[in-house]
């Protein structure tokens, strides 16, 4: 094998391994669960993953190759259309079977399958369908994360993922502003490196100057928000948001709990008092917006985050996956700015596609470009992604009321 392959089956095994590393917490009813909508079970995140490599590499390329179990391309598919009929996304809770035994063979079954076939690892054309299926699973590894703590703050037991043993030391600094000089930039990718199809082609953008925030907005500053009577002040609200905070009783950022005149906050390693320093997590759209437009100040633009900080470099000291804190730190305890980890930040663009941008061909195209409306872009990367999953060009998105992902907010304004 050249030097090429050999790293990318060293990442393939490493990251298939690092998926069921994340379960080693649960027990296999934990893996069951399905609270919600937008969640889905641990057991299913095992499996979809899996799903993808046979449903696009082995199942496409290797000649007489036989299927695990036939029914798995309708329970684990997500939103392919183009490959065939999908099981309710909302109903995914409701199936024991298969079970995470069943599945954890179904995961050997293809790894197997991929690392013994030399077709398949010496054929270029397949490496690109490798390194998405790769990538791919780091989200899925995110979406876990994500998933097991919604599920666990819905259980009035208020479980434990994982005890953090030490944190860094906390420390705060006021907030400053980074001005940028208006002009001509150039966003987005080029290179061979693996890229989703989102973040090409590399575009130039005309920005105006602007000033941005040098760390995240922390739990003090938007409890100062809500003491305010922020979430009773239509003013500060989009139409959509005002509606939303209403209907849905929305009072507090998603895992606070309300506790006589503090406030606790619910985290992996389980419910403690909120921590003043921490930068606020968990927040909609609607509620970094409202906040944004009650400090005076406006979310930057994506154009405007990725010239920021295009430069930052991503180090051992950015809070990732790795470092195993599960949450957000304050800032000055391990990054400069907090611009990559600790916490997704939402900006104020809409997910569009770049000028000249293209969906990949085949059925992998609707990985990304079907979902190009009503959705917000965030950038940054979390407590929760994968270090090396992420890059400054990356992009998020959701859409303004999700909240159960690792998102955040940082200031922008205008120069006059």
């Amino acid at each position: 094998m050249t030097e090429y392959q050999m790293k990318l089956v060293d990442k393939f095994i490493a990251v298939r391994n690092k998926t069921v590393s994340l379960t080693e917490p649960l027990t296999v009813e934990d893996m069951l669960v399905q609270v919600g909508n937008d969640t889905s079970p641990v057991r299913w995140h095992l499996a979809h993953t899996t799903w993808f490599f046979e449903k696009f590499i082995l199942s496409t390329f290797v000649k007489g190759y036989k299927k695990f179990n036939e029914k798995y391309d309708y329970l684990f598919n997500s939103y392919y259309e183009t490959v065939g009929n999908f099981f309710p996304k909302n109903l995914r809770g409701t199936q024991s079977r298969p079970g995470v035994d069943e599945i954890l063979k179904y995961r050997k079954y293809i790894d197997d399958n991929i690392l013994r076939n030399e077709s398949i690892l010496e054929n270029p054309a397949i490496h690109s369908l490798i390194e998405l299926g790769i990538n791919h699973e780091q989200q899925h590894q995110e979406l876990m994360l994500m998933d097991i703590k919604f599920n666990f703050f819905n259980n009035p037991i208020l479980p434990v993922y994982t005890k953090i043993s030490k944190f860094p030391k906390y420390s705060s600094r006021p907030l400053k502003y980074k001005r940028i000089k208006g002009g001509e930039y150039e966003i987005g990718s080029s290179g061979n490196e693996f890229k989703f199809d989102n973040e090409y082609p590399r575009h130039k953008v005309y920005l105006e100057d602007f000033e941005i925030g040098d760390r995240l907005v922390t739990n003090k500053e938007y409890l100062e928000f809500m003491r305010d009577g922020c979430y009773e002040n239509p003013k500060l609200w989009l139409s959509d948001g005002w509606s939303w905070i209403n209907r849905e009783n929305i009072r507090s950022p998603l895992y606070w709990i309300k506790e006589g005149d503090y406030y606790s906050q619910f985290n992996l390693d389980g419910k403690g008092k909120l921590n003043p320093e921490d930068p606020v997590s968990h927040l909609s759209y609607y509620e970094a917006d409202a906040y944004a437009t009650w400090a005076g100040k406006r979310l930057p633009t994506e154009e405007e985050w990725e010239v920021a900080f295009m430069n930052e470099p991503i180090t051992k000291n950015e809070n990732f996956i790795e470092n195993n804190f599960f949450k957000p730190l304050p800032p000055c305890s391990h990054s400069a700015t907090q611009a990559m980890g600790d916490l997704w930040e939402w900006t104020r663009s809409a997910y569009l596609p770049y000028p000249r941008s293209k969906p990949l061909e085949g059925s992998v195209g609707e990985y990304n470009h079907k979902f190009m409306s009503g959705q917000m872009v965030l950038r940054g990367g979390s407590c929760v992604t994968p270090r090396e999953h992420i890059r400054h060009t990356y992009r998020n998105f959701f859409t303004p009321e999700k909240r159960w992902m690792f998102s955040g907010l940082r200031l922008a304004g205008d120069v006059e």
